[in-house]
Protein backbone atom coordinates (compact mmCIF):
# COMPACT_ATOMS: atom_id res chain seq x y z
CA UNK A 1 0.00 0.00 0.00
CA UNK A 2 1.49 3.77 -1.22
CA UNK A 3 0.93 5.76 1.49
CA UNK A 4 -0.78 9.13 -0.84
CA UNK A 5 1.02 11.86 0.73
CA UNK A 6 4.33 10.46 0.56
CA UNK A 7 3.49 9.70 -3.33
CA UNK A 8 2.56 13.01 -3.92
CA UNK A 9 5.93 14.51 -2.45
CA UNK A 10 7.66 11.88 -4.59
CA UNK A 11 6.10 12.89 -7.57
CA UNK A 12 7.69 16.72 -6.99
CA UNK A 13 11.42 14.72 -7.61
CA UNK A 14 12.60 13.95 -11.74
CA UNK A 15 12.06 10.11 -11.11
CA UNK A 16 11.01 8.06 -14.15
CA UNK A 17 8.55 5.07 -14.25
CA UNK A 18 5.63 4.03 -11.55
CA UNK A 19 5.76 4.03 -8.10
CA UNK A 20 5.14 0.84 -7.14
CA UNK A 21 5.72 0.83 -3.24
CA UNK A 22 7.45 3.24 -0.69
CA UNK A 23 8.25 1.23 3.05
CA UNK A 24 9.94 2.65 6.06
CA UNK A 25 13.78 1.50 5.75
CA UNK A 26 17.22 1.09 7.91
CA UNK A 27 17.82 1.38 11.77
CA UNK A 28 17.92 5.45 11.54
CA UNK A 29 17.10 7.57 14.37
CA UNK A 30 17.44 11.16 13.40
CA UNK A 31 15.36 11.34 9.75
CA UNK A 32 12.23 9.64 8.05
CA UNK A 33 13.94 6.90 5.85
CA UNK A 34 11.77 4.95 3.07
CA UNK A 35 12.65 2.77 0.70
CA UNK A 36 11.08 4.22 -2.67
CA UNK A 37 10.67 1.52 -5.77
CA UNK A 38 9.64 2.84 -9.50
CA UNK A 39 8.98 0.62 -12.64
CA UNK A 40 9.51 1.91 -15.77
CA UNK A 41 9.30 -0.67 -18.81
CA UNK A 42 9.34 -3.53 -16.78
CA UNK A 43 12.21 -2.59 -14.61
CA UNK A 44 12.45 -1.36 -11.28
CA UNK A 45 14.84 0.65 -9.46
CA UNK A 46 15.44 1.90 -5.97
CA UNK A 47 15.60 5.13 -3.84
CA UNK A 48 16.60 6.62 -0.51
CA UNK A 49 13.58 8.71 0.55
CA UNK A 50 14.26 10.88 3.59
CA UNK A 51 12.23 13.15 5.36
CA UNK A 52 14.85 15.51 6.74
CA UNK A 53 14.92 16.39 10.65
CA UNK A 54 14.64 20.36 10.14
CA UNK A 55 14.61 20.91 14.10
CA UNK A 56 18.47 19.26 14.41
CA UNK A 57 19.28 20.34 10.94
CA UNK A 58 18.84 23.85 10.83
CA UNK A 59 18.57 25.68 8.26
CA UNK A 60 17.84 22.71 5.18
CA UNK A 61 18.94 24.71 2.92
CA UNK A 62 22.43 24.89 4.02
CA UNK A 63 22.67 21.02 5.04
CA UNK A 64 22.34 20.31 1.58
CA UNK A 65 24.05 22.88 -0.22
CA UNK A 66 27.09 21.04 2.00
CA UNK A 67 26.43 17.58 0.78
CA UNK A 68 25.79 18.60 -2.53
CA UNK A 69 29.01 20.71 -2.84
CA UNK A 70 30.57 17.44 -1.28
CA UNK A 71 28.86 14.72 -3.43
CA UNK A 72 29.78 16.73 -6.57
CA UNK A 73 33.16 17.19 -5.61
CA UNK A 74 33.55 13.45 -5.02
CA UNK A 75 31.81 12.35 -7.99
CA UNK A 76 34.30 14.47 -10.32
CA UNK A 77 37.15 13.30 -9.08
CA UNK A 78 35.64 9.15 -8.88
CA UNK A 79 34.77 9.88 -12.67
CA UNK A 80 38.38 11.29 -13.28
CA UNK A 81 40.41 7.98 -12.17
CA UNK A 82 37.92 5.64 -13.94
CA UNK A 83 35.44 4.98 -10.94
CA UNK A 84 31.62 4.80 -10.81
CA UNK A 85 30.21 8.28 -9.39
CA UNK A 86 26.77 6.85 -8.87
CA UNK A 87 27.83 3.43 -7.14
CA UNK A 88 30.79 4.82 -5.54
CA UNK A 89 29.63 7.87 -3.73
CA UNK A 90 25.51 9.20 -3.12
CA UNK A 91 23.70 10.95 -5.92
CA UNK A 92 21.07 13.05 -5.19
CA UNK A 93 17.74 13.20 -7.05
CA UNK A 94 16.92 16.93 -8.08
CA UNK A 95 13.34 18.23 -7.90
CA UNK A 96 11.71 19.20 -10.66
CA UNK A 97 12.40 22.37 -10.50
CA UNK A 98 16.04 21.41 -9.67
CA UNK A 99 16.98 21.56 -6.13
CA UNK A 100 18.10 18.90 -3.70
CA UNK A 101 15.58 18.90 -1.65
CA UNK A 102 11.46 20.01 -1.39
CA UNK A 103 10.11 21.85 0.90
CA UNK A 104 6.21 20.58 1.33
CA UNK A 105 5.35 22.90 4.24
CA UNK A 106 6.74 24.69 6.90
CA UNK A 107 8.76 22.03 8.73
CA UNK A 108 8.62 19.35 6.43
CA UNK A 109 11.58 18.60 3.68
CA UNK A 110 12.47 15.83 1.64
CA UNK A 111 15.34 14.32 -0.03
CA UNK A 112 15.94 11.71 -2.23
CA UNK A 113 19.24 9.70 -3.24
CA UNK A 114 19.63 6.73 -5.85
CA UNK A 115 19.62 3.47 -4.01
CA UNK A 116 23.34 1.82 -3.92
CA UNK A 117 22.59 -1.70 -4.93
CA UNK A 118 23.96 -5.24 -4.41
CA UNK A 119 25.98 -3.80 -0.94
CA UNK A 120 25.41 -4.19 2.63
CA UNK A 121 26.31 -2.15 6.02
CA UNK A 122 26.42 -3.56 9.47
CA UNK A 123 25.53 -1.88 12.40
CA UNK A 124 28.27 -3.58 14.84
CA UNK A 125 31.89 -4.69 13.80
CA UNK A 126 31.28 -8.33 12.59
CA UNK A 127 34.87 -9.19 11.39
CA UNK A 128 38.45 -6.94 12.06
CA UNK A 129 38.60 -7.04 7.86
CA UNK A 130 34.73 -5.46 7.98
CA UNK A 131 36.54 -2.84 10.26
CA UNK A 132 39.73 -2.38 8.09
CA UNK A 133 37.52 -2.08 5.04
CA UNK A 134 35.44 0.63 6.66
CA UNK A 135 38.69 2.51 7.78
CA UNK A 136 40.27 2.27 4.56
CA UNK A 137 36.63 3.74 2.95
CA UNK A 138 37.21 7.06 5.29
CA UNK A 139 40.54 6.77 4.86
CA UNK A 140 39.76 7.68 1.08
CA UNK A 141 36.58 9.50 2.01
CA UNK A 142 38.99 11.96 2.75
CA UNK A 143 41.83 11.72 0.13
CA UNK A 144 39.09 12.47 -2.23
CA UNK A 145 38.30 15.49 -0.50
CA UNK A 146 42.02 16.44 0.54
CA UNK A 147 41.47 19.61 -1.98
CA UNK A 148 38.12 20.48 -1.19
CA UNK A 149 38.23 24.01 0.96
CA UNK A 150 36.45 22.59 3.95
CA UNK A 151 36.44 26.83 5.08
CA UNK A 152 33.53 26.59 2.41
CA UNK A 153 30.95 24.56 4.33
CA UNK A 154 28.39 25.60 6.37
CA UNK A 155 28.57 24.35 10.45
CA UNK A 156 25.07 22.79 10.49
CA UNK A 157 25.86 21.31 14.23
CA UNK A 158 28.07 24.23 15.41
CA UNK A 159 31.53 23.58 17.73
CA UNK A 160 29.82 19.96 17.27
CA UNK A 161 33.38 18.51 18.41
CA UNK A 162 34.30 21.35 20.52
CA UNK A 163 35.46 19.63 23.72
CA UNK A 164 35.97 22.59 25.98
CA UNK A 165 32.50 23.94 25.09
CA UNK A 166 30.98 20.22 25.69
CA UNK A 167 32.61 20.41 28.95
CA UNK A 168 31.25 23.53 29.33
CA UNK A 169 27.68 21.99 29.12
CA UNK A 170 28.57 19.39 31.07
CA UNK A 171 29.41 22.00 33.96
CA UNK A 172 25.82 23.63 33.64
CA UNK A 173 23.98 20.15 34.03
CA UNK A 174 25.50 19.61 36.91
CA UNK A 175 25.68 23.09 38.50
CA UNK A 176 21.78 22.87 37.85
CA UNK A 177 21.35 18.77 38.55
CA UNK A 178 17.67 19.50 37.86
CA UNK A 179 16.75 16.06 39.54
CA UNK A 180 18.95 15.56 42.04
CA UNK A 181 21.16 12.41 40.02
CA UNK A 182 24.79 14.00 40.39
CA UNK A 183 24.70 12.19 44.10
CA UNK A 184 24.21 9.24 41.99
CA UNK A 185 27.39 9.55 39.60
CA UNK A 186 29.89 11.68 41.71
CA UNK A 187 32.66 8.93 40.29
CA UNK A 188 31.89 9.47 37.16
CA UNK A 189 31.70 13.35 37.59
CA UNK A 190 35.39 13.67 39.04
CA UNK A 191 36.95 11.06 36.13
CA UNK A 192 35.21 13.77 33.75
CA UNK A 193 36.98 17.04 35.88
CA UNK A 194 39.81 15.62 36.33
CA UNK A 195 40.56 15.33 32.41
CA UNK A 196 39.83 18.97 31.40
CA UNK A 197 43.17 19.51 30.07
CA UNK A 198 42.57 17.17 27.23
CA UNK A 199 39.24 19.16 26.19
CA UNK A 200 41.05 22.24 24.39
CA UNK A 201 43.94 20.08 23.02
CA UNK A 202 42.58 19.61 19.69
CA UNK A 203 40.30 22.74 19.47
CA UNK A 204 43.29 25.40 20.02
CA UNK A 205 45.57 23.33 17.25
CA UNK A 206 43.02 24.04 14.64
CA UNK A 207 42.41 27.78 15.91
CA UNK A 208 46.08 28.47 15.25
CA UNK A 209 46.39 26.15 12.40
CA UNK A 210 49.14 23.77 13.32
CA UNK A 211 46.66 21.17 12.78
CA UNK A 212 45.10 20.92 9.62
CA UNK A 213 41.35 22.02 8.96
CA UNK A 214 39.81 19.65 6.66
CA UNK A 215 36.43 17.97 5.88
CA UNK A 216 35.18 15.33 8.26
CA UNK A 217 32.51 13.34 8.36
CA UNK A 218 31.79 13.31 11.95
CA UNK A 219 29.42 10.45 12.31
CA UNK A 220 32.05 7.43 11.61
CA UNK A 221 30.11 4.27 12.13
CA UNK A 222 30.70 1.17 10.56
CA UNK A 223 26.52 1.71 10.03
CA UNK A 224 27.93 4.50 7.47
CA UNK A 225 29.90 2.64 4.98
CA UNK A 226 28.31 0.56 2.53
CA UNK A 227 30.68 -2.75 1.70
CA UNK A 228 29.80 -4.43 -1.34
CA UNK A 229 27.67 -7.58 -0.87
CA UNK A 230 29.68 -10.09 -2.87
CA UNK A 231 33.74 -9.08 -1.90
CA UNK A 232 33.31 -7.09 0.91
CA UNK A 233 35.47 -4.36 -0.07
CA UNK A 234 34.39 -0.94 0.54
CA UNK A 235 32.04 0.82 -1.84
CA UNK A 236 30.60 4.35 -0.55
CA UNK A 237 30.74 6.22 2.74
CA UNK A 238 27.13 7.43 3.17
CA UNK A 239 25.27 9.78 5.79
CA UNK A 240 26.55 12.79 5.18
CA UNK A 241 24.12 15.16 6.81
CA UNK A 242 27.45 16.08 9.97
CA UNK A 243 29.94 17.15 7.07
CA UNK A 244 31.61 20.00 8.67
CA UNK A 245 35.19 21.34 8.87
CA UNK A 246 37.55 19.89 11.35
CA UNK A 247 40.15 17.29 12.25
CA UNK A 248 40.60 13.71 10.80
CA UNK A 249 41.41 12.96 13.83
CA UNK A 250 37.90 13.99 15.54
CA UNK A 251 36.94 11.14 12.57
CA UNK A 252 39.57 8.88 13.23
CA UNK A 253 38.44 8.96 16.72
CA UNK A 254 34.89 8.53 16.80
CA UNK A 255 35.82 5.14 14.66
CA UNK A 256 37.63 3.98 17.17
CA UNK A 257 34.88 4.64 20.37
CA UNK A 258 32.60 2.89 18.12
CA UNK A 259 33.79 -0.13 16.65
CA UNK A 260 36.77 -0.93 19.70
CA UNK A 261 34.02 -2.10 22.03
CA UNK A 262 32.67 -5.20 21.75
CA UNK A 263 29.52 -4.47 24.17
CA UNK A 264 26.13 -2.66 23.68
CA UNK A 265 26.36 1.18 24.35
CA UNK A 266 24.58 0.79 27.25
CA UNK A 267 26.19 -2.36 28.73
CA UNK A 268 25.65 -1.88 33.10
CA UNK A 269 28.18 -4.63 33.50
CA UNK A 270 31.53 -2.52 32.63
CA UNK A 271 33.81 -5.84 33.53
CA UNK A 272 32.15 -7.05 29.72
CA UNK A 273 33.43 -3.11 28.53
CA UNK A 274 36.66 -3.59 27.13
CA UNK A 275 38.85 -1.45 24.62
CA UNK A 276 39.73 -3.88 22.15
CA UNK A 277 43.42 -3.02 20.67
CA UNK A 278 43.62 -5.65 18.31
CA UNK A 279 40.50 -4.07 16.41
CA UNK A 280 42.45 -0.70 17.34
CA UNK A 281 45.37 -1.83 15.32
CA UNK A 282 42.98 -3.24 12.44
CA UNK A 283 41.43 -0.20 11.83
CA UNK A 284 44.77 2.38 12.29
CA UNK A 285 46.23 -0.06 9.59
CA UNK A 286 43.67 0.69 6.82
CA UNK A 287 42.99 4.34 7.28
CA UNK A 288 47.03 5.11 7.05
CA UNK A 289 47.40 2.78 4.57
CA UNK A 290 44.18 4.81 2.59
CA UNK A 291 45.96 8.00 3.78
CA UNK A 292 49.03 7.73 2.59
CA UNK A 293 50.92 10.40 2.29
CA UNK A 294 48.07 12.97 2.82
CA UNK A 295 47.94 12.98 6.47
CA UNK A 296 50.29 15.40 8.36
CA UNK A 297 52.88 14.36 11.00
CA UNK A 298 51.23 16.46 13.77
CA UNK A 299 47.65 14.30 12.76
CA UNK A 300 49.81 11.39 13.20
CA UNK A 301 50.86 12.42 16.52
CA UNK A 302 47.07 12.59 17.59
CA UNK A 303 44.98 9.77 16.64
CA UNK A 304 45.40 7.95 19.31
CA UNK A 305 44.75 11.13 21.33
CA UNK A 306 41.78 11.81 19.42
CA UNK A 307 40.17 8.37 20.09
CA UNK A 308 40.42 9.02 23.68
CA UNK A 309 38.86 12.22 23.61
CA UNK A 310 36.05 11.33 21.18
CA UNK A 311 35.13 8.56 24.17
CA UNK A 312 35.53 11.21 26.97
CA UNK A 313 33.21 13.65 24.67
CA UNK A 314 30.66 11.33 24.53
CA UNK A 315 30.72 10.15 27.80
CA UNK A 316 30.25 13.71 29.32
CA UNK A 317 27.25 14.09 26.61
CA UNK A 318 25.42 11.62 28.08
CA UNK A 319 26.21 12.04 31.42
CA UNK A 320 25.03 15.93 30.96
CA UNK A 321 22.18 14.79 29.25
CA UNK A 322 21.16 11.89 32.62
CA UNK A 323 21.75 15.00 34.62
CA UNK A 324 19.25 17.39 32.55
CA UNK A 325 16.72 15.01 32.60
CA UNK A 326 17.72 12.53 29.56
CA UNK A 327 16.37 15.38 27.37
CA UNK A 328 18.47 14.92 24.44
CA UNK A 329 19.07 10.86 23.62
CA UNK A 330 16.24 8.99 23.50
CA UNK A 331 15.85 6.89 26.40
CA UNK A 332 13.79 3.29 27.33
CA UNK A 333 14.22 2.88 30.25
CA UNK A 334 15.24 4.60 34.09
CA UNK A 335 19.54 4.94 33.73
CA UNK A 336 20.18 4.27 30.37
CA UNK A 337 22.10 7.35 29.80
CA UNK A 338 23.99 7.20 32.98
CA UNK A 339 25.17 3.59 31.69
CA UNK A 340 25.66 5.03 28.28
CA UNK A 341 28.44 7.28 30.28
CA UNK A 342 29.99 4.67 31.90
CA UNK A 343 30.76 2.46 29.30
CA UNK A 344 32.57 5.12 27.56
CA UNK A 345 34.76 6.33 30.55
CA UNK A 346 35.81 2.85 30.93
CA UNK A 347 37.01 2.80 27.48
CA UNK A 348 38.43 5.99 28.44
CA UNK A 349 40.31 4.49 30.98
CA UNK A 350 41.12 1.57 29.27
CA UNK A 351 42.83 3.50 26.29
CA UNK A 352 44.73 5.53 28.70
CA UNK A 353 46.50 2.79 29.97
CA UNK A 354 47.61 1.35 26.65
CA UNK A 355 48.21 4.66 25.23
CA UNK A 356 51.83 4.46 25.25
CA UNK A 357 50.99 1.29 22.66
CA UNK A 358 48.81 3.15 20.43
CA UNK A 359 51.28 6.12 19.96
CA UNK A 360 54.09 3.62 19.41
CA UNK A 361 51.86 1.45 17.05
CA UNK A 362 51.07 4.71 14.91
CA UNK A 363 54.56 5.38 14.62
Amino acid sequence: MINNELSKVLSNFQIKGELISCEPYGNGHINRTYLAIYSENGVQKRYIFQKINSKLFDPVEKLMKNIELVTEFNRQKIASRGGNPDRESLTIVRTIDGKTYYKANEDDYYRVYIFIEDTVAYQTVQTPKDFYYSAIAFGNFNNLLAEFDASSLYEILPRFHDTRKRYGDFLKALEEDKLGRAKECQKEIEFIKAREHYYGKIVDMLASGEMPLKVTHNDTKLNNVLLDAKTGEPVAVIDLDTIMPGSICYDFGDSIRFGCNPCEEDEKDLSKVNFRFDLYKVYLEGFLEALGSRITNIEKENLAFGSILMTIECGMRFLADYLSGDTYFKTHREGQNLDRARTQLKLVADMERVLDDMNALVK
